[in-house]
């Protein structure tokens, strides 16, 4: 008995859209940013570096990671993922607006993250090179 040739064989990784409800193929899809950052309640209030904090600092977990994506090739809308930027591998994907799954909801590896108020934590020490 003669064996059916697939189609179309790749290696791609297929994504799934929560609003369209399909897998698709990764090169229809767009990385938008860490997901749950809380925008600022008063701006105005930010000194430059804490606004600079707010626009480009984030967390770059090892691991699990709460991410947007965009769906630019099909529906176009946004929706959040359960990354491993380990393994590149998406857990779970889940629609905008919803909260994140446990366990990684409150702030956990990756999870909702509040910006501070005007006068932000001091930054952790460096750890590592160069210290005696």
């Amino acid at each position: 008995m003669k064996q059916r040739r697939r189609r179309w064989h790749t290696d791609m990784m297929l994504t799934h859209c929560p609003y369209c409800d399909e897998k698709r193929p990764e090169i229809e899809f767009a990385y938008a940013g860490e997901a749950h950052i809380a925008r600022p309640v008063d701006p105005s209030t930010y000194s430059d570096e804490e606004w600079e904090r707010y626009l480009f600092i984030r967390t770059n977990p090892k691991g699990r990671h709460n991410e947007r994506w965009r769906h630019t090739h099909g529906c176009g809308r946004f929706f959040n993922a359960v990354r491993d930027t380990v393994t590149d591998k998406f857990e779970r994907t889940y629609k905008a607006g919803e909260p994140a799954p446990r366990p990684f909801a409150g702030g956990v590896r990756g999870g909702p993250v509040a910006m501070p108020g005007p006068n932000p934590p001091p930054a952790p020490p460096a750890s590592g090179r160069g210290e005696k």
